[in-house]
């Protein structure tokens, strides 16, 4: 107890309570994620009767089946014999217990005999074999209806990525997300710096104004400006005779609704630059095309990766101004669109919606791990207060 005590003193409390905040987000964000994947790759049947938390154990559910037909039987003696097994071909399991009634479907355990009254005895073994005896002949035409508690072992498959990506839709819908994001987070990158470096070394009037227009843009909500931009986009295409819902449209609504963020963030990390740097390439006789290109790029990169980062999951994940600026057919919709579509229309096929959503985040989780090391650099630069 003295030498934790010790430990946690030399922490300090207030940095031991930042790290055990990380591990608890770490652990919530990790959990339905793992859900998500484990979902997607278990048999559809074995989903709706136990959680993905038990996927790697036995399952058990209860069926209805028949046995075999009284024209099956043979007489051994005085008594009568149906023999056979309760799995269908291809079918297997464990049979734990096994009733004749629905009110009670477990009533007798697999492998011991069960008196059903009239003369009647039945053994079902957990293999699924059994011996069904009568002291009389079987009436009826129809097999005896039985209910059993089978026990299935854990079953994993990728014919559920197979459907998604084949039979739904999705991988057209793929290619349309990521022909909407790449130049959607490039677009406004390129422009963002060039416009983030002329407002913090470019001397011109009005700089302050545009400025205070940037920052007052950053707090208007989207859906305030959907109506208006659409509306310019329309008769922009009216114009020229074409629709306004392309690719190129909604490049630029992307462009539109991310630039303020984008020109403020990269304002405060350029400005933030070694002041002696631009200065002495200057006068080098350099101009700023060729310092923002040969100088403030290289440095500004971590900037660059931290919105680019941002901009790329809100772009890839983004709905509402994918269906308004693009449209609604099927060689239209994006991942989360065609996604949403199947929510409407496959509400309890859980195997394919949890393959769906998985091929929907891997390409976020890729970015973000692949540029995640720049993105607290870029945060933290971004702070530097500049001129």
């Amino acid at each position: 107890m003295a030498s934790l005590s010790l430990r946690l003193k030399r922490v300090g409390l207030p940095r031991l309570i930042v790290h055990l905040s990380v591990l608890a987000i770490a652990i919530l964000w990790l959990i339905p994620t793992l859900g998500i994947l484990v979902t997607s790759i278990r048999d559809k049947d074995q989903i709706t009767t136990s959680g993905w938390w038990t996927s790697f154990s036995s399952s058990t559910q209860t069926s209805a089946g028949r046995l075999g037909d009284p024209s099956t039987a043979r007489q051994e003696g005085a008594s009568y014999v149906i023999t056979g097994s309760v799995f269908e071909q291809g079918q297997g399991g464990t049979v734990r217990s096994f009733g004749v009634r629905v009110q009670e479907p477990a009533a007798f355990p697999a492998g011991e005999p069960a008196d059903l009254g009239e003369g009647e005895t039945l053994t079902i073994e957990s293999d699924g074999s059994y011996v069904y005896t009568k002291n009389g002949p079987f009436e009826g035409s129809r097999g005896k209806r039985i209910y059993l508690t089978v026990a299935t072992p854990p079953e994993f498959t990728l014919t559920n990525y197979q459907t998604v990506l084949q039979g739904e839709g999705i991988g057209q819908a793929f290619i349309n997300s990521l022909t909407v994001t790449i130049p959607a987070t490039i677009i406004p990158i390129l422009i963002a710096a060039f416009a983030a470096y002329a407002l913090s070394w470019m001397s011109f009037p009005g700089r302050a104004l545009i400025i205070a227009m940037v920052v007052g843009l950053i707090v208007v909500p989207l859906q305030m400006s959907l109506i208006p931009l659409l509306r310019l986009y329309n008769e922009v295409g009216n114009f020229f005779g074409t629709s306004s819902k392309t690719y190129a449209g909604i490049w630029l609504a992307h462009t539109a609704f991310g630039m303020p963020l984008a020109i403020y963030l990269l304002r405060n990390y350029i400005a933030g630059l070694p002041k002696e740097i631009i200065e002495s390439a200057r006068v080098d006789g350099a101009s700023d095309f060729e310092i923002f290109l040969k100088i403030v790029l290289p440095l500004s990169f971590p900037a660059l990766a931290s919105f680019a980062i941002f901009q790329f999951l809100w772009v890839w994940n983004d709905l509402l101004v994918a269906i308004v600026f693009l449209g609604t057919g099927r060689d239209q919709l994006v991942l989360t669109g065609a996604l949403n579509a199947l929510l409407g229309s496959r509400g309890g096929n859980w195997e394919i919606l949890t393959a769906s959503a998985f091929v929907t985040i891997i390409v976020p989780l890729l970015v973000f791990f692949g540029l995640q090391r720049y993105l607290v650099r870029g945060l933290l630069a971004g702070s530097v207060k500049g001129g």
